[in-house]
């Protein structure tokens, strides 16, 4: 009630008990309900006459547009562009992966062997740790490289 604590309300009361006094009270309680219920119409009429400028100067659509603009989500937005299938989703989410997919080990009876056979590499089986370390330097450095 705009503000007013129970208390503040009673010592208000008390004033204008006072200084209107006990016979004159009722009449002025009802000429401010009066007041207030007259100043609530006014409000009311006055919204309703920007509601009519509001239609017939087509102004509803901005209205509407304006209520889109503040539910606008771009992070749903982006995501139904970027990924309109879910396959990136999925792709990252653990919890939405496939009870069959082997990439996760599984433990116990559960668990099966799979050995694909790997293709033979050609490479020595053992790198020095020093040529590992320095990597080849190539024939031609573009100019402004730093990393020879």
């Amino acid at each position: 009630m705009l503000g007013f604590s129970w208390s503040e309300i009673l010592v208000i009361m008390m004033v204008a008990l006072v200084v209107i006094g006990p016979k004159d009270l009722p009449v002025a309680i009802r000429t401010a309900s009066a007041a207030i219920r007259k100043m609530r119409g006014l409000a009311n009429e006055f919204q309703g006459h920007v509601q009519d400028l509001m239609r017939e100067a087509d102004l509803a659509d901005v209205g509407n547009d304006l209520r889109s603009l503040r539910n606008f989500d771009l992070g749903s937005l982006a995501e139904r562009h970027i990924d309109p299938d879910g396959d990136l989703r999925h792709a990252f989410d653990p919890a939405s992966g496939d009870p069959h997919d082997m990439t996760t080990p599984m433990i116990g009876a559960d668990a099966v062997e799979t050995h694909d056979p790997e293709p033979p590499i050609d490479a020595p089986a053992f790198i020095p740790p020093n040529e590992a370390r320095h990597r080849p330097v190539p024939a031609f450095i573009p100019p402004g490289t730093r990393l020879w």
